[in-house]
């Protein structure tokens, strides 16, 4: 537990450090949402569209934030020399990579907390907050750090994955319903949209936080039964490839290496 928190609060304090990014990061964010909006809407801005599409934005940077921090941060102490320091440590390595994938929920979702303090008032929108959303939001990100998981073990095996990183972040904002609905991409995109991680979660987000649906009725109608089932298996097999990417790159000698 304590070398968990200690990897949380170094998370926190390498935020803290590094503030000026985190302003500007904030501001790039805020940018990149009004820009995509204002292409989708002709270059307008309609209401309705600004609710849902918040939603589907904010899981989406979760999932950026998933596969940036559980993957680079991983080359970086590669690179400069510290990775096999924490691997060596009598914590099991587990424990840290969970501590870390804590401490990245908790820099992130600070983060996204300022974009919806900028955004919500400077374009009125309204998202109204209720329990159910909560349970739907946290079984999505549960699936979403599964997809970290995954970059992350290619990353100690591969090094240098920041191609497949950029084709998880941006393919899945435009395939995964983030900004466009998934019922409005052609069937056979659709179908495979809903494979991807966070596209159940912004279904079932939408439905119970803007079309007013009860957690018992996404229940009945199966799309929280479908939602748990994915990301559970997502966050256990991002989880065994993490292991079996990391025991290989034990037996290769080349964990710490770059």
């Amino acid at each position: 537990m304590r070398a968990t928190l200690n990897e949380t609060y170094k998370g926190l304090l390498l935020l803290w450090d590094y503030r000026f990014n985190l302003v500007m990061e904030t501001v790039a964010i805020c940018f990149v949402f009004i820009g995509l909006n204002f292409l989708i809407g002709n270059g307008d801005l309609p209401q309705e569209q600004l609710d849902s599409s918040l939603l589907g934005y904010i899981v989406w940077l979760y999932t950026f934030m998933a596969v940036t921090n559980m993957g680079w941060s991983l080359r970086e102490e590669a690179q400069t020399g510290t990775l096999e320091q924490a691997f060596m440590s009598p914590v099991r390595p587990q424990l840290l990579i969970l501590g870390r994938a804590l401490a990245n929920f908790l820099t992130t979702s600070f983060t996204i907390s300022l974009i919806v303090v900028v955004l919500v008032p400077l374009l009125s929108i309204t998202v109204p907050i209720r329990l159910a959303g909560l349970v739907v939001f946290a079984w999505t990100v549960i699936g979403l750090f599964g997809l970290g998981f995954i970059v992350g073990g290619a990353t100690l095996v591969f090094k240098q994955v920041e191609s497949f990183a950029y084709l998880a972040q941006y393919g899945l904002m435009f395939l995964n319903g983030s900004m466009l609905p998934v019922d409005k991409l052609p069937d056979g995109i659709a179908l495979f949209a809903r494979l991807l991680p966070g596209t159940q979660g912004i279904v079932v987000l939408r439905s119970v936080l803007l079309d007013g649906h009860s957690l018992s009725g996404v229940w009945r109608d199966g799309s929280l039964g479908w939602l748990m089932l994915h990301s559970t298996i997502f966050f256990a097999v991002g989880w065994l490839l993490f292991q079996i990417c990391e025991q290989h790159a034990r037996r290769r000698g080349s964990l710490g290496q770059y």
